[in-house]
């Protein structure tokens, strides 16, 4: 299972998250976020990450130029679309970089609606709040199912140290991965190691 760590904002969590087993970092470029990235922190601090561990740049409705800026400043390997971009949009930063696009799930979500990001390299399916993101709320992952697209697709949205057993038991073609962020920190934007290593270890495990 594919595990992501998103809004890495911090030296100390830079360096011990670089020798954990994990796939993808999310450097949240969101100003509004408290995991935002400031202009303070070097780009090179992420040099310290393994070359195989994906660098996801996260923005929330975003004008293009400066997605693209700010790609190839942190050395992006993905964009993630956390907010209201429409296909086009989508279309546009797919032609430079892979991108991942963010769906935002309630009991009434439409997956059907969702048919025409072809373009994106992966889904990322998050609870609606009204927040973009990092709320830590979950929603029912039975709805899951209802999910009949080819694009493979991570699980995010309040998933916890408890979680990894449940998570082993989703039985979907397209699922292969996780997002974790909020439920994993000792405040606002600083990742614990104390919650994040031994999940990692019980997510390897199951």
């Amino acid at each position: 299972m594919l595990i992501k760590v998103c809004g890495i904002k911090t030296e100390e969590n830079i360096k011990f998250l670089s020798d954990s087993d994990i796939e993808m970092v999310g450097l949240n470029f969101y100003k509004p976020s408290v995991r935002y990235i400031t202009e303070k922190i070097d780009p090179s601090i992420f040099d310290k990450f393994k070359p195989e561990v994906k660098r996801v740049g996260v923005f929330v409705n975003e004008q293009a130029e400066q997605i693209l800026d700010i790609a190839k400043k942190y050395k992006l390997d993905y964009v993630q679309l956390h907010g209201d971009e429409d296909q086009e949009f989508c279309e546009y930063i797919s032609n430079s970089l892979p991108i991942i696009k963010v769906f935002r799930i309630d009991e009434k979500f439409d997956f059907k609606s969702i048919g025409n990001y072809a373009m994106a390299s992966l889904f990322l399916f998050d609870t609606q709040t009204i927040h973009y993101g990092g709320s830590g709320k979950k929603f029912d992952w039975k709805i899951l199912m209802q999910y009949t697209g080819t694009t493979p697709f991570l699980l995010s949205g309040g998933i916890g140290p408890d979680d990894h057993i449940e998570l082993s038991q989703i039985d979907h073609p397209q699922f292969i991965g996780i997002d974790i962020n909020s439920k994993f920190e000792s405040a606002p934007g600083v990742k614990d190691r104390n919650l994040i290593i031994p999940f990692i270890n019980s997510i390897r495990e199951s």
